[in-house]
């Protein structure tokens, strides 16, 4: 496994653009709330460590992950951020249930995304057991709340510095 014994939310504050201008919404699923609860303090660790302003970090719950798509749409259509974080935990049990969930979930996110033109990050954990969620929320595995923050700041800035104006040069 790739993941074995590694956290994989470690990363170089100094490569990270400043986040002090960025507004970020948060939408967090209900379900599961032990894991999703771990994922949202380690979003927002992640931003505020990154200079994010307390005021620009709008945090809105969701009653599951599958509801994490139009929860972000809400954000975007109502509010002025600049990116959503979504938040959730998709655990498989025993019936088809878990693969019609991480599928709508995936494809909704990435649809919002690609409509408002705006990151709408992918912090949905799809594990097999809680164990798994367990390690990936703030435990052996780092927290993918974390990861998430660190690429909505990227994003962001990615497009920032994308869609500016160019300067002429020599023309």
């Amino acid at each position: 496994m790739a993941t074995a014994e590694k956290n994989l939310s470690n990363y170089d504050k100094d490569s990270i653009p400043n986040a002090s201008n960025m507004r970020f919404g948060i939408v967090v699923s209900e379900w599961n709330d032990t894991i999703t609860n771990g994922l949202l303090e380690g979003a927002i660790a992640a931003l505020k460590e990154n200079e994010a302003k307390e005021e620009n970090i709008i945090v809105k719950y969701m009653p599951g992950s599958f509801e994490l798509a139009l929860g972000a749409q809400y954000l975007l259509e109502h509010l002025k951020i600049d990116g959503v974080i979504a938040l959730g935990s998709v655990i498989q049990g025993e019936t088809k249930h878990f693969d019609f969930v991480c599928h709508g979930v995936t494809q909704g996110v990435m649809d919002v995304s690609l409509k408002y033109n705006k990151p709408v990050i992918f912090g949905v954990l799809t594990d097999n057991t809680m164990q798994q969620a367990i390690d990936r929320s703030g435990g052996k595995h780092g927290n993918k709340g974390i990861e998430c923050a660190i690429a909505c700041i990227k994003m962001i800035a990615a497009k920032e510095e994308i869609t500016k104006p160019m300067k002429k040069v020599g023309f």
